[in-house]
């Protein structure tokens, strides 16, 4: 074996096993299955122009070469990034720990509780610091979050504004610029008007239908809101604040002024700036829109002995049952970043979090004498932790450039300067040395630090929060680390058995992957500095493109869409664009097949698109007759066709080529969604099936921790016609010629991550990257083998095999009383997590084995799978009491001294005998999902409120 093959510890099987699993699978070799699997005529041609792999050990040394060259030099700029302390204890117990990060989102929650609970503090937190009654689990970024305001404020107004097509909508010219480029490119698809414009001489014209102002606003002046938001209301105009989180423990909160929605970023909650994400949004707004907001909540319900339990509730999956009628395309939430930021807060509690916003609040106001000492003209008359200086903007950032300090510069006479919690009196007498120089005058040292402005001012906040237990117990390490742990252990992730998630790729995260993250060279880089301070951060994005271009076949590649579903909005986003640029704007028809993700049709929507679904075949194909018909039938407005290739149904359709062609043929782009890509690398390519533009899922197919249900990355890559359009961002160039706006705040999305899918593509090389895919393949088709005659396959190639994932048939499981979501739930006494329920067929379930797994653990799944089987046989759909209705099973149940059940203690905890060798216990009994939406508690409260 070599030792030093990144390859060898990555892959799962090896040696005489793999010959074994060809052997199930009835192939004489892997080659012979990739044959039988992959169509002949979409294959490469040539092997992937890649460099040779890198050792774990070389890469190590690599990466830390290329961190050597960024530059990180103190950063003061502000605009809703700021550098923050992680605690250590939370560094090691949830941001390096792989039961926290390699977790999936938590759809079944008997095995996710410890994730729920650290969701519902940080819903809690928000709520509490917003002063709103609801708020969700975390969006992408704060933009994004300001965005999403703006359309569920569109999509609740009234029954008058929607006959009357009120479409104005009033943004603050104090909002951050980065939220501004947003909203204009969210804006213009759903023919929303944005009037940008100063709050102050807004005439609330009934025109309008909301509002967004920023609470501070970019250059950090606070302005008094009462006023306005009572006369927009008044006028049924509903009001969106985007609002510091931190400074809301001084400040009044928004909530208190009747506003409708409240948006932001926890990222200063202990969050590395990490060059722009990921960082965790917050969304809060009022229980009336609770069937509108977007992304997921977490709710409190009760499992099967009435005891209190959590759950993802409402619409977690909306845009999958509304589809075209979805308001929002968020699929995927910040959990791992969110997890961080509610435990800052535990860590803190109340007490803490003010100590830390008065010590940041001090710090500013006594910069801020220190410079008006010096001469310089501070404007902000009420500031939290941003002042506004007049000053030659050249002169000072020549300066403080040479002294490695970083302002913002919003004009060639102002200077803008955000103190962090980090900042220190000596960091603050060196910003004097750099406006003494540019004065010539002598400044005056800052000793002691000055009075609060806020708490003499009317805005100071008088409402407590974070009042509940969690958040006033675990201030020592000691607690906080027994408290972590105590939720770790209610989860399972993949550091405890595999997740054959369909769909969903829960590969391996590697550790030399994840180690850089760790290295304040790559976290403490602000996603605005020059960008010769970031040439480290610099190449390995560049570098990630070209990779990424040369895996998908195509031209060019942005990295800056943040989760999946945004990748396939930029996607069709820049399909409209490039319509557009040939005077075709009137092509609006987007092909959707009945099978696709439900993403797909919620994108397509946002992007001003009309959506026209396809038939699937009873092979679960295209059905290309339906096709032909529609894309004829539309041929002049034809925008693009969706396709998931491999399809969602796990099947290499042998017409994909003759789609793309016929979708080209009829004028129209192919968007592929790049779900299912870990089957495609190294053997063939969007670009080689004739598509024009995928998104890839950089936490699927490129080994990005899942963490829980996020961070995501979803860069698309494109063709050559479509590489002009990729977005930009308005405070660093990017993206191409003829650029959209942006799709995501940080101009290359969430890049602190991307360092992990270089990592994974640097050391696996061509030849890694091709046998992962490969054994992806022969890892589900000895599933499906081992399976067969217990199980169904429902779809396969016309040689019948899987591609990378098999959906398995239990609707026949109805004649014993059993449905798909029993076996799911009884899996989990296995020791395993179940594969997707019920999507893309209903009382199916998809698997996907990803490459890592090896064959010893293919077979304990398996093995539980047959056994589960054996159960059903033995089930009586007129008697519920058995073992499969009644998982999983608890320890409380199993050690409760009376035993009501029709099978013994053994058969329900120790099925088989492997299940003994590692047993996971679920904390809660199978949880009542619809008590839980019929009512709905969202945030932390006494247990007496639940009774």
């Amino acid at each position: 074996m070599n030792t030093e093959s990144f390859s060898s510890r990555h892959i799962g099987p090896r040696g005489e096993r793999i010959k074994e699993m060809l052997n199930e699978v009835g192939a004489e070799s892997l080659g012979e299955l990739i044959y039988e699997t992959i169509p002949n005529d979409i294959k490469l041609e040539r092997k992937l122009n890649l460099p040779e792999p890198l050792t774990e050990f070389e890469f190590s040394n690599h990466v830390q070469a290329l961190a050597s060259q960024n530059k990180v030099y103190k950063s003061y700029i502000g605009l809703g990034y700021h550098q923050a302390i992680l605690p250590a204890v939370i560094q090691r117990n949830v941001f390096e720990n792989p039961g926290w990060y390699t977790a999936y989102t938590p759809y079944q929650a008997e095995i996710a509780q410890g994730r729920l609970e650290a969701l519902l503090n940080f819903q809690t937190m928000v709520s509490d610091l917003t002063g709103m009654e609801l708020a969700n689990a975390s969006l992408l970024d704060e933009s994004t979050s300001a965005a999403e305001a703006m359309t569920l404020l569109f999509a609740v107004r009234s029954r008058e504004q929607k006959k009357n097509n009120i479409v104005k909508f009033f943004v603050g010219d104090n909002v951050l610029p980065q939220t501004l480029a947003l909203l204009k490119t969210r804006s213009e698809p759903l023919e929303i008007e944005l009037v940008v414009g100063n709050p102050d001489k807004f005439d609330f014209d009934e025109s309008y239908f909301g509002a967004l102002i920023q609470y501070s606003g970019k250059h950090g002046e606070i302005h008094d809101y009462h006023e306005f938001t009572r006369k927009a209301q008044a006028n049924h105009i509903k009001v969106a604040v985007a609002a510091d989180l931190l400074s809301l423990t001084l400040l009044e909160a928004p909530g208190d002024w009747g506003v409708d929605v409240v948006v932001g970023t926890t990222q200063r909650f202990g969050i590395p700036l990490g060059y722009g994400g990921p960082h965790a949004a917050y969304f809060a707004t009022k229980e009336e829109y609770k069937r509108n907001i977007p992304g997921r909540i977490i709710g409190v319900t009760k499992d099967m002995d009435d005891n209190t339990s959590l759950r993802m509730a409402l619409q977690t999956r909306e845009q999958h049952i509304k589809r075209d009628k979805a308001t929002s395309n968020i699929c995927t939430a910040q959990v791992l970043l969110a997890v961080m930021a509610g435990m800052y807060a535990v860590y803190h509690g109340p007490k803490g979090l003010k100590f830390i916003a008065n010590k940041i609040h001090k710090n500013t106001v006594s910069l801020s004498e220190g410079l008006e000492k010096l001469g310089f003209y501070q404007v902000n008359e009420l500031y939290f932790d941003t002042i506004f200086i007049k000053a030659d903007a050249k002169k000072i950032k020549d300066i403080a450039e040479r002294k490695e300090v970083n302002f913002y510069y919003p004009d060639a006479e102002s200077v803008c300067i955000s103190i962090n919690e980090t900042t220190s009196i000596q960091d603050l007498n060196e910003i004097l040395d750099i406006f003494e120089e540019a004065s010539e005058k002598d400044k005056e040292a800052i000793k002691d630090l000055s009075d609060s402005i806020i708490d003499v001012s009317e805005l100071k906040r008088e409402s407590e929060f974070l009042t509940h237990d969690v958040f006033n117990s675990y201030h020592s390490e000691t607690e906080l680390m027994r408290y972590i742990k105590r939720l770790e252990r209610k989860d399972l992730a993949l550091n405890h058995s595999m997740i054959s998630l369909g769909s969903c790729t829960m590969k391996l995260n590697a550790a030399s992957e994840m180690l850089p993250l760790s290295n304040p060279q790559w976290g403490n880089i602000h996603p605005f500095v020059p960008k010769n301070q970031a040439a480290g951060y610099h190449e390995i994005l560049s570098k990630l493109e070209d990779y990424l271009t040369e895996i998908t076949g195509f031209a060019a590649t942005s990295l800056q869409p943040n989760s999946g579903a945004q990748g396939e909005y930029a996607g069709l986003m820049v399909i409209r664009a490039y319509h557009k640029s040939r005077n075709e704007s009137h092509r609006n028809i987007c092909l959707v097949p009945s099978s696709a993700h439900g993403t797909n049709p919620a994108s397509a929507v946002m992007a001003g698109m009309k959506v026209v679904v396809i038939k699937a075949t009873d092979k679960g194909n295209i059905d290309i007759d339906d096709l032909t018909a529609k894309a004829e039938k539309h041929s002049d407005n034809l925008a693009a066709l969706m396709v998931t290739y491999p399809s969602t149904h796990g099947v290499f359709e042998s017409d994909i080529r003759k789609i793309t062609a016929l979708i080209h043929e009829h004028g129209g782009q192919v968007y592929m969604d790049g779900a299912n890509m870990n089957a495609q690398v190294g053997l063939t390519s969007p670009g080689r099936i004739g598509a024009d533009v995928c998104h890839l899922n950089l936490h699927k197919t490129f080994a990005i921790p899942h963490g829980g249900g996020g961070p995501g990355v979803g860069p698309i890559c494109v063709a050559k016609q479509l590489a002009p359009f990729l977005p930009n961002n308005p405070l660093i160039e990017t993206g191409g010629t003829e650029a959209i706006s942006s799709i995501s705040a940080a101009p290359f999305g969430s890049a602190f991550v991307c360092l992990i899918s270089y990592a994974y593509i640097r050391m696996l090389g061509e030849e890694g990257l091709r046998e992962s895919t490969e054994y992806a393949i022969l890892n589900a088709n000895y599933v499906q083998a081992k399976l067969k005659g217990h199980y169904k396959t429902l779809y396969s190639g016309e040689k019948g095999r899987a591609a990378h994932e098999m959906i398995i048939d239990c609707r026949d499981f109805k004649d014993f009383g059993i449905e798909v979501k029993d076996i799911a739930k009884r899996l989990i006494d296995y020791g395993f997590h179940s594969p997707t329920v019920s999507f893309p067929v209903a009382g199916t379930m998809m698997i996907e084995p990803t490459e890592s797994e090896s064959k010893a653990e293919l077979d304990r799944f398996c093995e539980a799978m047959i056994s589960i089987k054996q159960e059903v046989e033995t089930c009586d759909k007129d008697n519920p009491n058995n073992v499969l209705k009644n998982a999983p099973h608890t320890i409380a149940m199993l050690t409760a001294e009376n035993w009501e059940f029709d099978y013994s203690r053994q058969t329900a905890a120790f099925p088989l005998p492997f299940v003994a060798e590692n047993k996971f216990w679920p904390s809660t009994r199978r949880v009542d999902e619809a008590y839980g939406d019929r009512n709905l508690t969202c945030t932390c409260a006494p247990i007496e409120a639940y009774i």
